[in-house]
């Protein structure tokens, strides 16, 4: 037997396996199919979904619920399926093939149109979007630009492209030409379209009635630029804004216009120059309609600080002076990071786009015909509500320079409609935001480990789970961060009561006297079943007595079902629970029919449609991967559990092949991250990338292990390593593994725990690591580069689990770093890392592959070029995936004797 930790020596015993019938290739996993998109409409009679492979062409299938019929659209995908069910939308892509052997002028995606009623399709190309009336009989097809106006190298990037406008039940179209934006209202009965053209002299905003059949002119202005299209759903008229374009196509300030269909009434809401010195209405805006129509929210933006397009123009006039200090120096390149700002450099530069187009929220009220500016600077965010009286707002402002090492915090406000005027209701909260009641009344968010109600007529502030027994705070909470709940899921009657989730049970709280009850009674946490609302509505408003459609997940056995609960009662009653995994997809809009998906480690999640939510009534309805247990030495997947080191319970998945002697002794290939014994009846879909296929190593004769790991503050190698070995030892007790062939892989945070578990232990064979961190000393004060934040924050609050700064605790650093034990390490390993890594530094491999090869360690790193956290190029991918397996198979099994393990790659140049 090995020793289990500090290592004393490694040997390997290579047997050489042969591949057993049914194995699942590379090709296969290329060439396997998955549903996308899928979509039931409105009636519940028809279903439309993509299947699609891993790499290659795909196609939509379109099926009725109820009778055999089906269609397929050829390359289609993003099905839609119109309102009147008689027809399906869909793009169409390009053949891979076609995308491959372009160069230039890369070919683009068409449309295709499926009439439900005689199958027939019709095909469009070089199709940038469309928009399908609500009625389903009418389609709007926006065409991505011609060549001739491409040619043409017109500076406007504004221009608008040709719009067909098809009467679908009456087969005629009507063209339109320099379409910028169009929208149908829900009514079906309107057309709106903006056009921005060639010279600016058709500029303007055009309806087409589509009852009459007739084009009416909204507005129109000589380099006009209309935009945000958005329609009332409560009356036919519609808000847009409006600015004009000067000679070099950048638009002015713009005004806020809304459009009555019903008697053809123009009105302007907000005139740009009413803003003041420091604001402005930009074209960049998102417009919002409350649902009772009464108010419309708008954006406003700041001023720009500085006009560098001016700036630019007034420095080309200048004359040079060569030894102007002052202007040679401002063709410097540099960046000035000082130690008071509020955000690092990094951090500022990454986000600068999103808040120099941050949209400040405004609501112009129609009664009063008067409008008020809600957000600012100081409170920037705004949670709009459809309540009559107020939104929340918040801000982060005073705490960003504590998110560079702490995380991220807000002050939540409730701002008055009417007035702007701000409540602060809650104080450096970090968990989730604060919900405003429907009636308005109340407050409620979660804060230090409780939830709380903030009453609106009073001020008052008072905790509502403090006097409730079961803790409301994530019992599996492994991190030096404030611990978080488990949600706000609804309302009953308006706002006297809240629907909140412990982690089990749904408990229904009342906001006027405080009592709560649990509407599951207590049976999630008495089975260790999670219970969770499915709501079928389009609001989270219930009311008392209402039957409520539940989601189940067995904490302990793993599988899943429906059951149902109703509000201000207490009880669970069954539905539907296998040892499978239900997805619920969609419910029909004008039906009470219901789409899920039901799948297991060994049963590919099909679709399923259901009469109603009570599911008594159900059939599957696709059919794909029927056969994958004869095509395929799939496996199957079943549940263990063992002890840690320091006595903790802790589960994993084994998957063994439909072969498996129990008289031999098998290869393990260990993957995990933090808890997947949730993966248990997951369908591991065949995809080509970082992680390995558990079907193709099942099939080859290995056994897949996922392991769970219970970690510790301060302590998270050591904790991976004592949750994960003694897991080990018990597959290798129950006479599953073969002792002298382990493996084990893992990615991002896995890759840390596996580069660290190898320094403490000799038991594993062969390890694969992908974008690990080796060294948190060096990484602590690294940066993410992709967010641009400090990675201090990860350290001493989340994934990483120090607790504690580098100064604090420096030797918690050291203990949990890999590098400062690599010369412990007696397992051969695989390292892989995109040089464009934007989560973890790619100098983090290097460390650790320097540290290995100091010490004349078996490694191999595995650079790959301009490639992030994840590998995206599909040649990288299919590059990792087939290295990985073959690392695998050499230590693990003998097989093979790849050079490049053995030799390494000599560079030849680019």
């Amino acid at each position: 037997m090995k020793a289990r930790f500090l290592l004393l020596s490694c040997s390997f015993l290579l047997s050489v396996s042969i591949s057993a019938q049914g194995v699942l290739t590379f090709e296969d996993v290329m060439k396997f199919e998955d549903i996308r998109s899928p979509k039931i409409s409105g009636k519940g009679n028809w279903l439309a979904y993509g299947i699609w492979p891993d790499r290659g062409d795909g196609k939509v299938v379109v099926q009725h619920t109820g009778k055999k019929m089906q269609y397929e659209i050829d390359l289609g995908s993003q099905p839609v399926i119109s309102g009147n069910e008689n027809w399906v939308v869909a793009f169409r892509s390009v053949p891979l093939v076609d995308q491959l052997k372009a160069k230039k002028d890369k070919p683009k995606r068409g449309l295709a149109l499926l009439n439900l009623q005689n199958g027939n399709t019709q095909q469009f190309d070089s199709v940038s979007t469309y928009h399908l009336s609500n009625d389903g009989n009418w389609l709007a097809i926006k065409y991505y630009q011609s060549k001739e106006i491409e040619k043409l190298k017109h500076k406007n990037k504004k221009l608008g492209t040709r719009v067909e406008l098809w009467d679908l039940g009456n087969n005629e179209s009507f063209e339109m030409d320099f379409v910028h934006s169009m929208s149908f209202d829900s009514l079906s009965n309107h057309f709106v379209y903006s056009v921005v053209d060639t010279s600016g002299e058709g500029n303007g905003l055009y309806v087409y009635d589509l009852s009459a059949s007739e084009k009416g002119i909204i507005s129109t202005s000589v380099d006009g630029y209309y935009a945000n299209l958005t329609w009332d759903s409560k009356t036919p008229r519609i808000a847009f804004t409006k600015a004009t374009l000067d000679s070099d196509y950048k638009e002015s300030d713009a005004n806020l216009h809304v459009w009555n269909a019903a008697n053809n009434n123009l009105k302007t809401l907000v005139r740009a120059d009413e803003t003041n010195d420091l604001w402005t209405l930009r074209s960049s805006n998102r417009l919002t309609f409350s649902h009772d129509g009464n108010r419309l929210f708008f954006g406003l933006m700041p001023q720009p600080i500085v006009d560098l397009e001016a700036k630019k123009d007034e420095e080309e006039d200048k004359e040079i002076d060569i030894y102007a200090i002052d202007e040679i120096v401002k063709d410097r390149g540099m960046d000035l990071w000082h130690g008071d700002d509020p955000r690092i450099k990094t951090h500022e530069i990454v986000t600068f786009n999103s808040r120099k187009n941050r949209i400040y929220t405004s609501v112009y009220h129609f009664d009063s015909k008067k409008w008020v500016q809600l957000a600012d600077l100081e409170m920037p965010f705004i949670q709009i509500y459809h309540n009559t009286d107020y939104v929340m707002g918040s801000t982060d402002e005073p705490y960003l320079r504590d998110f560079t090492h702490d995380g991220s915090y807000r002050d939540w406000y409730l701002v008055n409609l009417r007035n702007g005027e701000r409540t602060k209701v809650a104080e450096r909260t970090s968990n989730g935001p604060a919900y405003l009641s429907p009636d308005s009344k109340s407050v409620v968010y979660y804060d230090d480990k409780h939830w709380h109600r903030y009453d609106v007529a009073s001020g008052n502030t008072t905790n509502v789970t403090k006097d409730i027994s079961v803790p409301f705070y994530n019992e599996d909470h492994d991190y030096p961060s404030l611990v978080p709940g488990y949600g706000l899921t609804g309302w009953v009657d308006r706002g006297n009561a809240v629907l909140i989730n412990d982690k089990y049970d749904i408990w229904q709280i009342s906001l006027t006297n405080g009592k709560a009850k649990n509407i599951t009674a207590g049976k999630g946490r008495e089975a260790k079943r999670i219970f969770r609302i499915r709501n079928l509505k389009d609001e989270d408003i219930f009311k008392k007595g209402e039957e409520l459609l539940l989601t189940s997940y067995h904490d302990l056995k793993k599988n899943f079902g429906f059951y149902t609960a109703k509000v201000d009662k207490e009880g669970v009653k069954k539905l539907l629970e296998e040892d499978k995994k239900f997805t619920f997809v969609a419910k029909a809009e004008d039906s009470q029919k219901i789409l899920f998906k039901r799948e297991a480690y060994d049963e590919f999640p099909n679709l399923w449609v259901a009469d109603d939510w009570k599911l008594k009534k159900r059939k599957q309805v696709s059919q794909l991967h029927m056969d994958l247990k004869k095509k395929w030495n799939w496996g199957s997947a079943e549940l263990i559990d063992w002890l840690s080191l320091d006595g903790k319970f802790i589960q994993g998945v084994v998957i063994k092949p439909d072969n498996y002697d129990p008289n031999k002794r098998y290869p393990i290939m260990t993957y995990y991250y933090r808890f997947y014994s949730n993966r248990l009846h997951d369908f591991n879909e065949p995809r080509t990338n970082h992680r390995p296929v558990f079907a193709q190593y099942v099939s080859d004769d290995y056994v897949v292990f996922l392991p769970d790991i219970r970690f510790e503050v301060g302590r998270p190698g050591f904790a991976a390593t004592k949750s994960l070995v003694p897991g080990i030892q018990k597959l290798i007790e129950m006479g599953i593994a073969d002792e002298d062939k382990l493996g084990l892989h893992g990615h991002s945070w896995s890759g840390y725990q596996t580069a660290f578990i190898v320094t403490q232990t000799d038991i594993f064979d062969a390890a694969v690591s992908g974008a690990p961190v080796s060294n948190m000393t060096s990484a602590y004060s690294g940066i993410r580069w992709a967010s641009g934040r400090a990675r201090q924050f990860q350290y001493e609050k989340t994934q990483s689990r120090i607790g504690q700064s580098l100064i604090e605790a420096p030797e918690k650093y050291i203990e949990n770093s890999p590098v400062f034990f690599a010369d412990k390490i007696t397992t051969p390993m695989l390292i892989q890392h995109g040089d464009a890594d934007g989560a973890v530094p790619w100098y983090q491999s290097i460390e650790l592959y320097l540290a290995m090869r100091r010490y004349n360690k078996e490694v191999v790193f595995l650079q790959y070029h301009d490639e992030p956290h994840h590998l995206q190029k599909f040649p990288n991918k299919l590059d990792y995936a087939i290295r990985m397996k073959e690392y695998f198979d050499y230590y693990l099994k003998g097989v093979g004797a790849p050079e490049w393990i053995l030799e390494g790659e000599m560079y030849l140049g680019k």
